[in-house]
């Protein structure tokens, strides 16, 4: 298992009811971990349609994670 933090935006904040929490996970990449974290928070947005960073960079959900990383989520925007 490795320790990271998740941090949340938006929809996303206020589902998860935090800004961030400390997990210890079994994920090994981002898409993994995203799936834990919308079972747990009740998240319905398909990842096609998130955007997700590792330690404040962009990445793809296949990315590996890492001990210690620090995971951005961020919801679909909308807006005109």
């Amino acid at each position: 298992m490795i320790a990271v933090t998740a941090q949340y935006f938006a929809a996303f904040r206020d589902q998860a009811g935090q800004a961030a929490e400390d997990l210890r996970t079994r994920a090994t990449t981002a898409g993994e971990l995203y799936a834990e974290i919308a079972a747990t928070h009740g998240f319905a947005d398909s990842m096609a349609r998130c955007k997700v960073a590792i330690n404040d960079e962009f990445a793809s959900w296949d990315s590996r994670l890492a001990d210690g990383d620090t995971i951005l989520f961020f919801p679909p925007v909308a807006g005109g």
